[in-house]
C-alpha cells in the first residue's frame, strides 16, 4: 500500500509541491511521480535509512532548556522541496542586491553616516542600536565589506513569490544541515539524482575557504585561516567542526590563540603560527577582554587591536551586526533604493515600527493578528505570535511595547507556504517552512543554490526554528 497523495491538501495555503488541482507543480513532478510509486513499507525504509545516516554521520543541535543543554539528532524529513531554476534566478539575484547595499550601508555608517543626515534612517535608530560598536569607526576593511557570511531568511507568501523575513549577518548557522541534508538524501533517494537536473550544493565549503583567504593581510599562496569556536557546549558546533573539517582549516578556541606585537598567532607543538584570517562563531561582545565584555574567557585579549592594525582579518567583522537589527530590516528597500538606485528584487514583509505612535497604535490594537518581534533576539525566541497566543500573553507584550517600543516591530501573519511531510506512521500532511539561502561576499559575490529549508514539523506551527522544535527538508533548485 502506497501513501495516500490524493487527500493530500494545504488548505488555503500555497504548497510548494502540489497545486490546488492536486496535481504536482511543474520542478516536482518527477519527485512525486517516484514517490507515488514508494509502497508504505519503502517509505519506512528511507525514512530508516535517513535516520540511521543522521546517527552515522553524527548530524545532531543542542537545545538550551531549563534542565541543561540537550544533544539532539538532526530532525529531517525525506520529501525535498523543490524550486524552479527560472524562479531561484531572481531570487539570487536579490540576495547579492540585498547583502551589496547592506554592506555598503554599514560602511557608511562606521564613517560617515550619509544615510542619516540625509534623513533616510532616523539617527536615534542607530543610537539605540545595540549592535552598533565605536570601537570599529573609521575602520576600513577589505573591499569595503563587512558581513562576508549572510543567511538571510525567504518566506513564499499565497502570492507563491518570495519575500524576505530578516536577515543575519553576525554569526548566521545552519549551512552545514544544507550540505548534510543533501548528502543524506542522495542516500535515500538516489534514482532521484539520475532523472532530475538538481543544482549542487557542496562546493560551498570551498567558495567559503577562498573568500575567506582573499581577506588576508598576507598575500599568501595559502593564508592561515582558523574558524574560532566558542566550544563543544555551543548549538552550532557540531557546523563549526564541520566546516573546519572541510575548509582544512584548524578549529581553535580564544585559548588557542594569542596576540603578539599586534598579530595574531596560533598555538601548536611547533610552536607560534601566525594567523591571517579568523572565521568567528562568537559574538561581537565577547571576541576581546580588552575592549568589550572584561569577564569573557571565550575570545582572545588584543584580537581587536591586532584587527585594527589590519594584521588579521575576521569574518564577520566586529560591528555587522548593526544591520542585523529588525528595525533597521524595515528600511532595507530605502537602503537599496539610496545606495544602488535600484527597487528591490525580493521584497520585504509589511512591518509596523513600534517606535511610531501610529504605527504602536495599530500594533496595540491587533496583537491577535500580528507578529511581534524583538529588535536583536534570534532563534525564534523573545516573539509572540498573535493568532496563537494567550489573553494575558498579549498583555505581557503590550507592556513590553510600550516600556521599550524601539525594541519591537510587529509583521502580519503570513500564510506561510506548506510542503507535503511525512508524519506518524507515514501519513503525509502539510507542514509551514521557510528558506534561509547563505550569501557569501568579500571581492565577489556567492549564492547557494537554494540553502536550508526549515520546517515548523507541529502541525499549524509557524515557528520553524530546530530549538523550537522545528526540522528540515533538502532543498532542489530545479531545471524544469
Amino acid at each position: 500500500m502506497a501513501i495516500n497523495w490524493k487527500d493530500y491538501s494545504s488548505g488555503e495555503f500555497y504548497d510548494e509541491v502540489m497545486s490546488s488541482a492536486g496535481n504536482a507543480r511543474r520542478p516536482a513532478q518527477k519527485l512525486v511521480a517516484q514517490l507515488k510509486s514508494f509502497s508504505e513499507e519503502d517509505i519506512a525504509d528511507r525514512k530508516q535509512a535517513a535516520d540511521s545516516t543522521i546517527k552515522e554521520m553524527g548530524v545532531s543541535f543542542t537545545v538550551y532548556t531549563e534542565e541543561g543543554n540537550i544533544d539532539r539528532a538532526w530532525p529531517f524529513d525525506i520529501i525535498p522541496r523543490p524550486i524552479a531554476a527560472k524562479q531561484w534566478d531572481i531570487a539570487e539575484a536579490g540576495l547579492k542586491q540585498r547583502l551589496t547595499a547592506l554592506n555598503l550601508f554599514i560602511n557608511d555608517l562606521y564613517h560617515e553616516q550619509k544615510i542619516i543626515k540625509d534623513g533616510i534612517i532616523p539617527e536615534f535608530v542607530l543610537k539605540q542600536s545595540k549592535n552598533y560598536r565605536k570601537e570599529c569607526e573609521g575602520f576600513k576593511p577589505a573591499f569595503g565589506v563587512w558581513a562576508h557570511i549572510c543567511g538571510t531568511d525567504l518566506v513564499r507568501a499565497d502570492d507563491g513569490e518570495f519575500y524576505v523575513l530578516e536577515d543575519n549577518l553576525r554569526v548566521p548557522s545552519g549551512v552545514s544541515y544544507m550540505l548534510e541534508n543533501r548528502a543524506i538524501t542522495k542516500r535515500v533517494l538516489p534514482e532521484l539524482f539520475e532523472k532530475v537536473d538538481i543544482a549542487r550544493v557542496d562546493e560551498y565549503p570551498a567558495r567559503l575557504f577562498d573568500t575567506l583567504a582573499s581577506l588576508s593581510p598576507r598575500k599568501l599562496k595559502k593564508p592561515v585561516i582558523v574558524v574560532l569556536t566558542p566550544g563543544i557546549f555551543n548549538s552550532a558546533y557540531f557546523e563549526h567542526a564541520f566546516l573546519a573539517q572541510q575548509m582544512g582549516v584548524e578549529l581553535v578556541e580564544g585559548s588557542d590563540l594569542v596576540v603578539q606585537d599586534d598579530s595574531v598567532f596560533m598555538k601548536t607543538i611547533s610552536g607560534l603560527e601566525q594567523v591571517d584570517v579568523i572565521y568567528r562563531r562568537i559574538d561581537d561582545l565577547f571576541l576581546d577582554p580588552e575592549v568589550f565584555n572584561k569577564e569573557s574567557v571565550l575570545g582572545v585579549p588584543g584580537l581587536m587591536r591586532a584587527w585594527r592594525k589590519g594584521n588579521v582579518a575576521l569574518a564577520n567583522a566586529p560591528g555587522a551586526g548593526v544591520a542585523d537589527d529588525k528595525v533597521i530590516y524595515a528600511f532595507v528597500p530605502q537602503v537599496i533604493k539610496y545606495y544602488l538606485d535600484e527597487d528591490p528584487l525580493i521584497p520585504n514583509v509589511e512591518t509596523f515600527l513600534c517606535y511610531d505612535d501610529k504605527q504602536r497604535e495599530y500594533v496595540l490594537a491587533n496583537l491577535d493578528k500580528l507578529v511581534v518581534k524583538p529588535a536583536n533576539e534570534s532563534g525564534g525566541y523573545g516573539m509572540l505570535v498573535g493568532p496563537h497566543s494567550t489573553k494575558k500573553d498579549r498583555e505581557t507584550f503590550a507592556e513590553l511595547i510600550k516600556a521599550n517600543p524601539r525594541n519591537y516591530i510587529a509583521q502580519p501573519t503570513l500564510k506561510l507556504s506548506t510542503a507535503p511531510t511525512i508524519v506518524g506512521k507515514n501519513e503525509l500532511e502539510p507542514r509551514h517552512l521557510d528558506l534561509r539561502p547563505f550569501i557569501l561576499q568579500a571581492k565577489d559575490t556567492y549564492v547557494t543554490k537554494g540553502g536550508l529549508t526549515r520546517v515548523a514539523m507541529r502541525k499549524g506551527s509557524l515557528v520553524v526554528n530546530s530549538s523550537q522544535g522545528g526540522g528540515s527538508k533538502d532543498t532542489w533548485i530545479v531545471e524544469s
